[in-house]
């Protein structure tokens, strides 16, 4: 029997049609890719979350000679978020990148490790979250809840 797995996410045509609040975040997120460390991929990443409380968390990604000891911009966001505003769940993560080598004008997503982390973020404090992602200019994904970028992931729920 075959099984179909998909998901549904909003497409914008550039940031000027998003609602003010979700502007203001993905151009934080555009913003704060300049404080990232990425000297050997020249691909600046960041990620700027938006908690249910209204607070923001920002992170970029910071990578090492010491491949691949690096991290993500989301990593270093919800590492960030966990620790200054314990147990508040978070509402939306806005996430850009700077292509020094390249084109910046289009969505990217995040990697297999981010997207198993934001899932579980999700499970863990039982709160959708809304993903936003562009580059530094053009359209812009908006992805419901982050869980969905992960069909059937792994859990904690799978050790029992």
């Amino acid at each position: 029997m075959k099984q179909l797995q998909s998901f549904e996410y909003q497409l914008y045509d550039d940031i000027s049609q998003l609602e003010e609040k979700d502007a203001a975040l993905l151009q934080a997120a555009r913003t704060v890719t300049a404080e990232a460390y990425a000297p050997y991929s020249n691909f600046q990443v960041g990620a700027v979350i938006r908690l249910v409380n209204g607070q923001q968390v920002s992170g970029t990604n910071q990578e090492n000679a010491s491949f691949p000891a690096g991290i993500c911009a989301e990593r270093t966001a919800l590492s960030a978020a966990t620790v200054l505003y314990p147990n508040v769940p978070i509402d939306t993560i806005a996430i850009s990148y700077h292509n020094l080598n390249g084109s910046s004008g289009h969505p990217i997503s995040p990697c297999g490790i981010c997207r198993q982390s934001l899932a579980e973020y999700e499970q863990r404090l039982q709160q959708p979250i809304r993903l936003i992602l562009s580059g530094q200019s053009g359209q812009v994904y908006v992805i419901a809840a982050a869980g969905q970028l992960l069909p059937l992931s792994f859990s904690a729920k799978d050790m029992e």
